[in-house]
């Protein structure tokens, strides 16, 4: 799915709710229309998730983990095989290796139940935001930069590599513009944290190299041996080799 669209409000965003308890949906569909989300379609299992992904194309996904017919995380990566949709987490499951294996798969965000309704919308419009507005509708025009033969696009939000052509996810988008706009500094990870999540380190040193994990498989030739995306240990990160166009 391509990151240019052309809403005029981040409200116009369709988005679709995957639970299969239907008190939820209906809780969370409120939420949202309350919040001022009026584009609110709903699948109790993976089967009907799948057909509503294709035909109606959503904005943003809402995601449970456990359902009648599958798990959240397959579907996830079926979604991920095919789009950058921006996909939050919203599951009972909380324990640590679960929450990491989601943001692994490349969801944007992963909130446990029981949540607090403004938490929910706060974490989805900050998820929206940027994932589509920067990037596509913010006037400045941002920069495109080369890192050896990768081609980065922050306007689009992609990199082409010599394989093909790449979108990043909201999240790994943010850090990557941080980490361009302190190129061949030491970005500590606090800085970062807040830049992807408006928020301190706190809670997110391991959900943050999960992330850039993820950029590395995107912008390196080998992601095990980085040479652009650099850890300074104890320190935080570092994006060196770049050449502006």
């Amino acid at each position: 799915m391509s990151m240019v669209i052309t809403m005029n409000d981040i409200f116009d965003c369709k988005l679709l709710i995957v639970d299969d308890e239907q008190e939820l949906r209906r809780m969370v569909s409120e939420i949202l229309r309350r919040e001022g989300f009026t584009r609110v379609i709903f699948a109790a299992d993976c089967q009907e998730a799948r057909q509503l992904f294709d035909h109606e194309k959503p904005e943003g996904v809402i995601l449970d983990v456990c359902l009648p017919d599958g798990d959240g995380f397959s579907l996830m990566r079926e979604f991920r095989a095919i789009s950058a949709v921006p996909i939050l987490f919203l599951s009972a499951r909380d324990e640590d290796e679960n929450r990491l294996l989601g943001l692994g798969l490349g969801a944007d965000d992963y909130i446990t139940k029981p949540f607090l309704p403004r938490e929910l919308t706060l974490r989805l419009r900050a998820v929206l935001s940027r994932a589509y507005f920067p990037v596509v509708l913010q006037k400045r025009k941002k920069p495109v930069f080369c890192l050896g033969e990768n081609e980065i696009n922050l306007n689009s939000g992609t990199v082409t590599t010599t394989t093909g052509r790449y979108t990043f996810t909201a999240k790994e988008f943010s850090l990557l513009e941080k980490l361009y706009e302190n190129r061949g500094n030491i970005v500590t990870g606090d800085s970062l944290c807040r830049a992807a999540w408006d928020d301190g380190l706190y809670g997110y040193e391991n959900t943050l190299m999960v992330h850039i994990r993820r950029l590395r498989e995107k912008i390196e030739p080998e992601p095990s041996a980085p040479r652009y995306l650099l850890t300074v240990r104890g320190l935080g990160y570092k994006l060196t080799g770049v050449e502006d166009k």
